[in-house]
């Protein structure tokens, strides 16, 4: 899957589990880490392990495996990384205090 073809799909299983305020950050001219950033906000810590869980699952369905996932046993703040496009899956409490969009200059 092309890079924009994952970051769409991997916005259609967020939005299948009702995650809320989803950001999409280009970030290609800011680091050679990844191409995209996905954050979104999830109501508690099971629905935030619940939308991480859903991106991976559905995501090696169609063969894309995530590199890796973190954050899963905690549920304040969980990360699924795809290479190309990585995944941020936070509580509010948690995406307020690290300001991601406002570190990556959305």
């Amino acid at each position: 899957m092309q890079t924009e073809e994952l970051r769409d799909f991997i916005l259609d299983k967020i939005d299948d589990i009702k995650a809320r305020d989803v950001q999409t950050i280009d970030v290609r001219d800011k680091t050679d880490v990844t191409d995209f950033l996905v954050i979104c906000s999830g109501n508690s810590k099971t629905h935030v392990r619940s939308i991480a869980g859903h991106v991976a699952v559905e995501a090696k369905h169609v063969g894309e495996r995530p590199l890796g996932v973190e954050g899963e046993t905690d549920g304040e703040w969980v990360l699924v990384d795809f290479g190309t496009v990585v995944v941020h899956v936070m509580q509010d409490s948690a995406r307020d205090f690290y300001q991601l969009e406002k570190l990556w200059g959305h």
